[in-house]
């Protein structure tokens, strides 16, 4: 099987975010980053169904020069190649244009499973799996945390099927099945991850990362206008009178302002 992986490179989650001067993204030169930890579960996935049914498995991004940190992370982790579509606007692009660039450098190539993380730890729009499904017009599905494949493609361009296990709310689960090729996004705790060992890090120093420029005519579909930091407040109140009364105002409170009861 031919595996796709869509790798995000977020801001590390231990840092505290600094704005830009004009409010519209964060500051760089001021941020760690790291592989963006649903897609770390995608790829740990990719990495167990090439481990049953044989094959490659290709890491994909869209973004700046600096995610090739995060694609070399995911070669020594055992992913065999990487494809990076790289322009500095990607950086804060919105998951259509991301959509975009991922589709413009993999429909080149003929994959039998696309897999994403559910969503990214920065933006969390939970959108670019599925927008890039329909760019590769592909089926999709999303939130999953089982994956079967019930019948591997016999050669190139050979279709498949694929079963799948859906979180759905309230503890309920469903199965789906699917033709391949097909995308799916994966929810963190599907698997238990691994770590680069030495010998897959000096082995991912071997392995191919092709760059490709952002495609001419790719334009932002949405406009950040200001971003604000989080502000911690708190306010105590407290209620006079006689305790019966304060009781019954406490419980006012909770229900008619506060909304907790």
């Amino acid at each position: 099987m031919k595996i796709a992986v869509c790798i995000k490179q977020v801001p590390t989650r231990e840092w505290q975010p600094r704005l830009r001067d004009d409010r519209t993204w964060v500051r760089d030169q001021d941020v760690s980053h790291e592989m963006n930890e649903p897609d770390a579960y995608a790829l740990e996935e990719a990495l167990r169904l090439r481990e049953q049914h044989g094959g490659e498995v290709v890491v994909c991004s869209a973004g700046p020069a600096r995610v090739q940190q995060v694609l070399r992370e995911a070669l020594a982790r055992g992913a065999d190649r990487g494809l990076l579509v790289e322009d500095e606007s990607l950086a804060a692009s919105d998951a259509c244009v991301t959509a975009e660039a991922l589709a413009s450098v993999m429909a080149g190539e003929t994959f039998d499973l696309v897999l994403t993380g559910l969503q990214s730890d920065d933006q969390g729009h939970a959108q670019t799996g599925v927008v890039l499904a329909e760019r590769l017009g592909i089926p999709h599905s999303t939130i999953i945390m089982e994956v079967q494949i019930t019948a591997p493609p016999t050669g190139p361009g050979q279709a498949g099927r694929v079963r799948v296990k859906r979180e759905l709310e309230g503890g309920w689960f469903q199965w789906v099945a699917m033709p391949l090729p097909a995308l799916l996004t994966i929810q963190s705790g599907i698997n238990q991850l691994r770590y680069a060992t030495l010998k897959g890090i000096m082995a991912a120093k071997k392995k191919e990362i092709r760059t490709v420029p952002l495609p001419v005519g790719v334009r932002p579909s949405q406009q950040i206008v200001a971003l604000a930091v989080p502000e911690r407040t708190k306010q105590t109140q407290l209620i006079a009178g006689p305790s019966a009364e304060a009781a019954r105002e406490l419980v006012r409170r909770l229900r008619d302002e506060a909304r907790a009861l």
